[in-house]
């Protein structure tokens, strides 16, 4: 099969900085089996991150510097995949400005990240047009591109749902120009982070991909476990430990089995318990930290890459765009 006879793929993320192990089980592992797959566009969406980051706009282009560094070095591949910089592909803007004249108000309102990100992220002020907005800039990545699947989580597809409302009212209203992008559904596991809560960079309890075995180490022996476990001799529920949701993640099924039960029977301690999921992350993580190190030394090689990924999607976009602009008569 050509490439240009598979179907196509749009996935992204918001460039905060380098990954941490949240990225890697939400996205990245899936990510990598899609590309052998599909026809890929993954974008670093620089202006998504304006959202929040508009009065600090200058760690934006180091933060997509890490994110590609840390796209490559898990495994995605140029020869595979686009990978590209949203920023650089000026059609986003564009596509984005005619779906907000179609776009009712309330659609954005209604939408439960919104009101969730403000409670979140209390040190900014996010009471904005751009951030309220986002969602339609979000469809206008997906379907510039004529994606037909976008991998996500089930608590997102609400999401895809309001990206697909405004496409039918699009092709309804101006044109039958874009298929209505689809659900490919992924298994997102709850990935605790270091205080418990679910990992996150806002939260401060992340540990991040390139985080160096001692740092692993130091990040989660400290970790709470379940709290049945006052003493060593106390059985626990790994069910309800935020470190098993590592194992889940991490360590093979058998020694995830074998953990389990020593739990349950208090046939081994926390510690013991914590040591094998570091071990796990540490040879995992090995051969990633290698390739990351070599890519670093190299950053007009990153650079390149993004270059052109850009180049390449920026003849998709525009070959869309005139589309567009066909039909709304310019």
């Amino acid at each position: 099969m050509s490439p240009d006879a598979r179907k196509i793929v749009l996935s992204g993320m918001r460039p905060t900085g380098p990954l941490h192990l949240g990225n890697l089980v939400g996205a990245l592992r899936n990510w990598l089996r899609l590309q052998d797959v599909y026809q890929c566009y993954y974008t670093i969406v620089g202006w998504h991150a304006l959202s929040s980051e508009y009065m600090n706009t200058k760690v934006i282009k180091d933060n997509e510097f890490q994110v590609a560094v840390d796209w490559l070095s898990i495994g995605l591949d140029p020869a595979k995949c686009v990978i590209f910089r949203q920023s650089e592909v000026k059609e986003h803007a564009e596509l984005h400005l005619i779906l907000s004249m179609i776009t009712p108000l309330p659609w954005l309102e209604r939408v439960p990240t919104f009101k969730e990100m403000q409670q979140e992220i209390q040190d900014k002020d996010l009471n904005t047009y751009g951030f309220l907005g986002y969602p339609v800039l979000q469809a206008a990545d997906i379907v510039i591109y004529k994606a037909d699947f976008v991998p996500v989580g089930e608590d997102q597809a609400a999401h895809l749902e309001l990206t697909r409302e405004i496409i039918r009212r699009f092709n309804r209203t101006i044109g039958p120009i874009f298929p209505e992008p689809q659900t490919l559904f992924t298994d997102v596991p709850r990935l605790a982070g270091t205080d418990g809560r679910k990992m996150s960079k806002s939260f401060g309890n992340a540990i991040y991909l390139k985080d160096a075995p001692e740092v692993i180490r130091q990040k989660i022996l400290p970790m709470v476990t379940d709290t049945r476990r006052m003493r060593r001799t106390d059985p626990g529920e790994p069910n309800d430990c935020p470190v098993f949701t590592l194992h889940r993640a991490f360590v093979p099924q058998a020694k995830r089995d074998e953990i389990a039960h020593g739990c349950r029977t208090a046939g081994i301690g926390c510690r013991e318990c914590k040591q094998v999921v570091i071990d796990s992350l540490i040879a995992e993580l090995g051969p990633y930290r290698e390739r990351r190190a070599e890519f670093e030394k190299n950053p007009r090689l990153i650079w390149d890459i993004l270059e052109d990924g850009n180049a390449k999607a920026r003849r998709a976009a525009q070959a869309t765009m005139d589309e567009v602009r066909a039909a709304l008569g310019f």
